[in-house]
């Protein structure tokens, strides 16, 4: 079994039949929709071609629930409201009552992962058996988009830190390009998204993997897949050491990371466990799956 722990509904204008056509295709048996909550002011104008255009939230969860609904043993459910919302909370209450929610996301917002006010929402999760994916990213220099220089989520990792230690029961999944540059210690995530060349032992992924029992990691997008790629030998030894906190993912329609951990040589059962053993274990109900 293969579970797609990130994508989202009527993204890049895939709709729920070619969704579904591109599970198939590329050997997917589930995927995990996330939701993706934001004002206007937090994400770049120049995507909204690859978002919903049906309302002003750049992925709602209310498309989710439709695929979901048109196709129940294939998808799971995240949801993520902006926690600086007073309602978000409640909102992920109701979620929990009326939909079988496996996980809370995807949060990526303009705000300091630790502001109080989403702690509070992360224990909440915690309490909740609800894992929260989290995109971190840095505002890099040299930017030119319009309107911000570039599109900052989260803060920095000693901001991760500071949430994972300040909320031991909730899991979280790290994911995006200012978590995964931290595969590496030559301190590239300040300059680039997507740093290349030979990893440099001692990053902070696996320091905070090491430290933290709570933290997990999403594979998916450019991100995930370059971290690997950039290289392969200490990928294999990353996944090997690491094998018990990976969850694959796409964020995507394309079978690069599928392609790239067969290429490793892995054995069998790590393969599972990173395929869906681990998602099983972390997913709200994931026992059921």
């Amino acid at each position: 079994m293969i579970i797609d722990i990130h994508n989202h509904a009527d993204y890049h204008r895939y709709n729920v039949r070619q969704m579904l056509r591109n599970m198939d295709d590329n050997g997917i048996d589930i995927t995990c929709l996330l939701s993706w909550e934001a004002p206007e002011t937090d994400f770049d104008p120049m995507t909204r071609h690859a978002l919903s255009p049906l309302l002003d939230t750049p992925l709602p969860f209310e498309r989710a629930v439709a695929y979901k609904e048109a196709a129940p043993d294939r998808f799971l459910l995240g949801f993520c409201p902006d926690p600086r919302r007073p309602e978000a909370i409640q909102r992920l209450k109701s979620a929990l009552g009326l939909f079988d929610l496996s996980l809370c996301g995807e949060l990526k917002l303009r705000m300091m992962y630790d502001n109080p006010d989403a702690i509070r929402m992360y224990r909440y999760c915690g309490e909740e058996g609800l894992p929260v994916l989290l995109h971190l990213e840095y505002e890099l220099p040299g930017a030119s988009k319009w309107p911000w220089p570039s599109y900052w989520y989260g803060g920095a990792i000693e901001t991760l830190e500071r949430v994972l230690a300040q909320c031991p029961e909730t899991i979280f999944i790290g994911h995006a390009p200012g978590f995964w540059a931290h595969i590496s210690a030559d301190g590239k995530h300040l300059t680039e998204s997507y740093p290349a060349g030979p990893v440099v032992p001692g990053g902070a992924v696996a320091r905070l993997l090491d430290r933290f029992p709570n933290l997990y990691c999403d594979i998916s997008a450019g991100s995930g897949h370059n971290a690997l790629n950039r290289d392969r030998d200490y990928a294999r030894s990353f996944l090997l050491a690491y094998q018990d906190k990976i969850c694959f993912g796409r964020d995507y329609y394309d079978s690069v990371h599928r392609e790239l951990l067969e290429s490793l040589n892995l054995p069998p059962e790590v393969l599972e466990k990173i395929y869906c053993g681990n998602a099983k274990r972390i997913l709200r109900g994931g026992g059921k799956i």
